[in-house]
């Protein structure tokens, strides 16, 4: 990999961990002055103390070039994030919000307590979030214009292939036991009387606000959407697309302070009341329920798998064959049930990469066995029923073009797409105000172009 690249990308994955804890350092900087203009961005001495502090704060080594390489990161983001501006780039804020989630979480989880982080940085959690959410924005918006630049980069299977030729054989990486999976999945019917139960459950929930109690008390004491009902069913602000269909539609239909009547959609049910619309995002609050079966229902579809999977041991059927008739999952049971591992563009899975319900129910099988009807969840988290078939199992290895073609390919066009990233780089710089203070001018920045 590249040097620059390298400093690209430690960069991006350092801004995402940036903590509030350089937040509250920043406030304690009595010095402060401009050493970088990139465009008509301006990068503050204290933005590089902060890093630095963080760094040591982390554990890692800080030496004479530190600050150097912080610099050439910070310039490097300034330029993604002027050219995100220019091309329209909308910032993903649901990643912002899950990242704001995980980061409080995780001091949460640090220091005992959501109380003890306000006592910590003297602010409320509001505040803290207020703080860390433009720069979060910031960084996520430039990662997507970082991937934009490189999205139209291709590698054909010859070019695979010559890459693989000249890798050193070291340099090839470990892949670990893999699995190749087929499934049949059923759904449980959702008898019209378990639906009932729900929707009777949220339109009494909506009658009491209707009559004046708070939605953000009940989304806490009701939702089934953990990573929202801590914040009182809110949100923050989403795009249509950012949103399921049925969900956008009713929430940008809504008058602020307006609560919707039910919303179904793919994940369960849903009331939503509109807090603020501002040009073309709302930000709403919900409150999720998801239909809860009845023991007979969930006995029915066990029933059933088992019912298949045993004509399939006894070859009156071919798993494949049953998984187009009988699935209720429309993405595998197109191709005979083979689950495809989104997170690897491939058909195969790493243990840490299934449902802790599927691996279970395989860990035992050998290729070509079927398990027993368990239960599992789908992509929504909602519950399903299934019976899995290890069509294939790989041992631990070296990676190789016959079994491991897609990661080979992965790594050959990530090489690409950082070399056309570092053309791209160069082109913008030289087409771009930057000026560098002179206690920095002298940096030996690992890419060209900076100092003019």
């Amino acid at each position: 990999m590249n040097k620059v690249t390298k400093v690209l990308v430690s960069s991006c994955f350092a801004l995402a961990l940036l903590s509030t804890a350089a937040i509250a350092v920043a406030q304690k900087v009595s010095v402060d002055q401009v050493v970088a203009v990139v465009g008509s961005d301006a990068i503050l001495l204290s933005e590089i103390e902060q890093e630095v502090m963080q760094m040591r704060a982390e554990g890692l080594p800080v030496n004479e070039t530190s600050r150097c390489t912080i610099l050439e990161n910070m310039m490097i983001q300034k330029i993604l994030l002027n050219q995100a501006r220019i091309d329209s780039i909308i910032p993903n804020m649901a990643q912002v919000e899950s990242q704001l989630e995980q980061r409080l979480a995780f001091f949460s989880n640090q220091l005992g307590s959501q109380k003890a982080v306000e006592e910590y940085f003297k602010k409320s959690i509001y505040d803290i979030k207020a703080d860390l959410k433009e720069s979060l924005r910031d960084q996520i918006q430039t990662q997507q214009m970082q991937s934009k630049v490189s999205e139209k980069v291709t590698i054909t299977p010859s070019e695979v292939k010559a890459f693989y030729k000249q890798m050193p054989s070291d340099s090839l990486p470990m892949i670990n036991q893999q699995y190749e999976i087929l499934q049949i999945v059923k759904t449980p019917s959702a008898a019209s009387q378990a639906k009932f139960n729900v929707k009777e459950k949220l339109l009494e929930l909506r009658q009491r606000i209707v009559d004046g109690e708070k939605f953000s008390s009940l989304a806490i004491l009701y939702s089934e959407d953990p990573g929202s009902a801590r914040r009182g069913g809110e949100l923050g602000f989403r795009s249509r697309g950012e949103l399921v269909k049925p969900f956008a539609d009713a929430g940008f239909n809504l008058k602020p302070g307006q609560v919707s009547q039910i919303v179904e959609s793919e994940y369960g049910y849903h009331i939503i009341q509109l807090i603020e619309k501002k040009d073309d995002k709302v930000n709403v609050r919900h409150i999720l329920m998801k239909v809860k079966f009845a023991p007979g229902e969930e006995m029915e579809a066990i029933r059933s798998l088992d019912s298949i999977a045993t004509a399939i041991r006894h070859d009156s059927i071919t798993f494949a064959r049953a998984a187009m008739k009988y699935s209720d999952d429309k993405n595998t049971k197109v191709n005979g049930g083979l689950l495809v591992n989104s997170q690897a563009g491939s058909s195969k899975f790493e243990k840490d990469q299934l449902m802790p319900a599927d691996y279970f129910a395989l860990k035992e099988l050998k290729e070509g066995e079927i398990s027993s009807a368990f239960e599992s969840r789908d992509e929504t988290a909602n519950v399903v029923y299934k019976i899995v078939s290890v069509k294939r199992i790989l041992p631990a290895h070296k990676a190789n073009i016959k079994d491991d073609y897609d990661v080979i390919q992965g790594i050959a066009l990530r090489k690409l797409q950082q070399e056309f990233f570092l053309k791209w780089l160069d082109q913008k710089k030289k087409g771009m105000f930057i000026r560098i203070d002179p206690q920095f001018a002298k940096c030996d920045f690992k890419g060209e172009g900076w100092v003019k």
